[in-house]
């Protein structure tokens, strides 16, 4: 039942005589909101949250406040308000709905107020829902984030409420049958003219004793009243049968929240871009996109693999697959310049007369004794849909293995976040790895997702201790399921934009299937100076933050580019191979404005590019009245080539490579250049390293799998014969594994 259901039936007319029990029925429903409101308030903050560390969310403490406070005057009046809703309010609707059906003299309704009640009133909640028990708390007006204290304010939402192993199910029913007889009492009046009704409905229904300030009176429940005034975006509902417990017994959902819900295979979230296309060098010569190390596609597209179906196309992003794989490509001596690019140019395995470019970036590894401190803050997704295995249990355990990682003068905070957000562990220095340990343990799930105010409060923490020498970064995990605050990406994208400035990073570690927002934690991780990775297993979680911790915590090198000018003197077309959400304009390069990715310690990079060298048969013609200008460049060479390429004759060159790129404390970037000249090409696929080869594999494999229209009938069989005899040496098992992943893609189901 809603305040517009409430103000329904106070404009509904009713005869003199009925008018005490239409006023009995309303005041017994404003009583019962009034008594949810102070619930609300009184368990307010064991689900913000708050500043210390003594009041983390834990599902079991509100489980003991829920009993302790069963026996306050306050919930016994809750609950004697809400009897008197189901039992009073409908047995007084039904008397003058029958007395306006039967009597002559009764007013015309309104058509508005049969029109206002919503259709989903008394509609009973998914099974998703119950088994989740959640209950969204209300979206909060979707300004852009206030850079100051008063954002937490803004994104605080209401508490959640769970149920308790179904406690709240005969409440919820009982209050569904409500909402279920006004619906019918609202109805449109029978054809057939009812019996005269009973003399002993004649009388006014007299008012039930021993209710909360009594319900005679218009004023019970005016709390109440003013805080609906104020809030028109909320709806309060009652008959959902994970009603209230512990922490409330009136939910608050927005009304979209109750529409029906797309399936699990539906409600994955990705970026959908275009395949790059081909384009010529004659018109489009310069190629420029920002470095990615994200592998967080890898590990989805295994998922599906291992499920037994192909994963969405979109899903596939083919850089992220190749960059999954370590590789032992040539390492700079040290850190200044932090990396090292090579470049190795090869006949295309499946277009020969084509060529591949492979380029190759390796991040300068730092020593133990060369790594600074860490201060870390765990931002943990803590809401009800974070409750399954592969959710939050799993991130527990990944945080765990973490921390075993640090050294002793680390330290770690943890924020979580659901309905509120709050503090569940101060910053706490490494030695003391039981505390942590402990703050881990404690954290359950429930409740919706307000990620917005979790967001503002790690960071808020991050930077209450933030240490110039050290790397100061958040690592939120998560589904990416927003629901609550503030849920537009690109107003949480412009919030972190602006707070990346402050040396704060943030990464963020995805997990679940079936609501796994992908979209959502790409953003947040590539404009937070971060990385995202998915973990679906133990084992990646041990390869993400084990295995390469240093990789993914120690930023060597931030907002690198790469930028290649071709020669329409040597290459007719090419395409880049993955990188589509990348992307960068031309004259984004030289601007250090623009963000870009970064390369932490030790990290491999892999970018592939697909040339047609000029005279090879193309996809793309030449235009009719460019021929001339195509032929006199080919002849003679331009004064901006030579130029471009340091005075070097333009035919000696395929391109020429460029990459920027900042120190991680410094704002002003440093440009690294190599020429692609003959001298790095080598005649067949078998002569390059093995691990170009088997890089080479991989994008093909996901060109494959993501329909780009590239690949010439090569097969899966073909990445498999290429990537076993490129399998190298492989201590961890991952190519093993992608070869059997190949394997499973022949059989699997679209």
């Amino acid at each position: 039942m809603t305040k517009r259901d409430l103000e329904n039936l106070k404009r509904l007319a009713v005869p003199p005589a009925l008018a005490e029990a239409k006023r009995a029925a309303i005041a017994a429903a404003l009583v019962a909101f009034d008594a949810v409101s102070d619930a609300n308030v009184q368990f307010k903050n064991s689900t913000q949250g708050s500043a210390g560390s003594d009041r983390p969310m834990r599902t079991t403490s509100q489980t003991r406040s829920f009993f302790m406070g069963l026996a306050s005057h306050q919930n016994m009046a809750v609950a004697a308000s809400l009897a008197v809703l189901v039992i009073a309010a409908p047995i007084a609707l039904k008397t003058y709905q029958d007395e306006r059906t039967r009597s002559p003299d009764w007013p015309a309704p309104k058509p508005t107020a049969v029109a206002a009640v919503p259709a989903q009133l008394g509609k009973q909640p998914s099974e998703e829902k119950k088994q989740e028990r959640l209950t969204p708390a209300a979206k909060l007006d979707s300004k852009p984030f206030p850079d100051n204290a008063d954002f937490q304010e803004k994104t605080e939402a209401q508490p959640s409420v769970q149920s308790l192993d179904g406690r709240g199910d005969k409440l919820g029913s009982a209050s569904s049958a409500a909402n279920l007889a006004l619906d019918g009492l609202l109805a449109k009046p029978a054809a057939v003219p009812p019996p005269p009704p009973p003399s002993h409905l004649a009388a006014p229904s007299p008012a039930p004793a021993g209710l909360p300030n009594g319900i005679a009176g218009f004023d019970a429940g005016k709390a109440a009243r003013d805080e609906l005034s104020n809030l028109p975006a909320r709806q309060l509902k009652f008959g959902q049968s994970n009603l209230g417990m512990p922490n409330s017994l009136a939910s608050v959902e927005p009304p979209e929240a109750s529409k029906a819900r797309p399936s699990d295979e539906e409600r994955d979230v990705f970026n959908a871009p275009d395949v790059n296309p081909v384009k010529q060098a004659a018109t489009e010569p310069v190629s420029t996109f920002s470095i990615d190390v994200d592998t967080a596609s890898y590990s989805f597209m295994r998922r599906a693999l291992n499920s037994g179906h192909l994963p969405p196309k979109e899903a596939v992003r083919v850089e992220e697959l190749i960059n999954y794989f370590p590789y032992s490509y040539p390492a700079p001596e040290s850190a200044d310049p932090p990396f090292k690019p090579t470049v190795t140019v090869m006949p295309s395995p499946w277009k020969p007369t084509d060529k591949l470019v492979h380029i190759a970036i390796k991040g300068y590894d730092l020593k133990r004794a060369e790594r600074p401190r860490a201060n870390l803050v765990f931002l943990m997704d803590v809401s009800g849909s974070m409750g399954p295995e592969d959710r939050l249990p799993l991130v527990k355990n990944a945080l765990r293995l973490l921390v075993d990682q640090l050294q002793p003068d680390d330290t770690v905070g943890i924020v979580t976040y659901a309905s509120g957000s709050g503090i569940a562990l101060e910053p706490t220095k490494i030695s003391d790895k039981q505390k942590i340990f402990a703050a881990i343990d404690k954290l359950e799930a429930g409740g919706s997702t307000n990620g917005a105010g979790g967001i503002a409060d790690a960071y808020r923490l991050a930077e209450a201790g933030f240490d110039k020498s050290a790397v100061n970064r958040i690592i939120l995990a998560t589904d990416g399921d927003f629901n609550v605050g503030i849920t537009d990406r690109d107003q949480l994208t412009s919030y972190i934009e602006r707070k990346r400035n402050s040396g704060v990073f943030l990464s963020v570690l995805g997990v679940g299937q079936g609501n796994h927002n992908d979209a959502v934690m790409q953003s947040l991780a590539q404009n937070g100076n971060g990385t995202a990775a998915y973990v679906d297993t133990l084992n990646e979680a041990r390869k993400v933050l084990v295995d390469e911790a240093s990789s993914s915590l120690f930023t060597i090198a931030k907002d690198v580019k790469a930028q290649i000018e071709w020669n329409p003197a040597r290459v007719a077309e090419y395409r880049l191979v993955g990188y589509e959400t990348r992307a960068l304009k031309r004259e984004d390069f030289n601007n250090d404005q623009v963000d870009a990715g970064d390369i932490g310690s030790g990290h491999a990079v892999t970018a592939i590019y697909e040339v047609t060298p000029v005279g090879a048969p193309r996809l793309v013609d030449d235009l009719r009245y460019a021929k001339a200008t195509a032929e006199t460049a080919a002849a003679s060479p331009s004064p901006a080539a030579a130029t471009s390429s340091g005075g070097r004759s333009d035919t000696a060159e395929l391109g020429y490579l460029k990459l920027r790129y900042k120190k991680p404390n410094e704002t002003t970037s440093q440009l690294i250049s190599l020429p692609i000249t003959d001298e790095l090409s080598k005649p067949t696929i078998t002569d390059v390293p093995q691990d170009v080869r088997f890089s080479v594999a991989v994008a093909a494999f996901g060109d494959i799998v993501r329909g780009a229209p590239y690949v010439n009938g090569y097969t899966y069989d073909d990445v498999i014969a290429l990537a076993q005899s490129a399998r190298g040496d492989d201590p961890y098992g991952y190519r093993a594994e992608f070869i059997n992943l190949v394997r499973l893609a022949k059989s699997a189901r679209p």
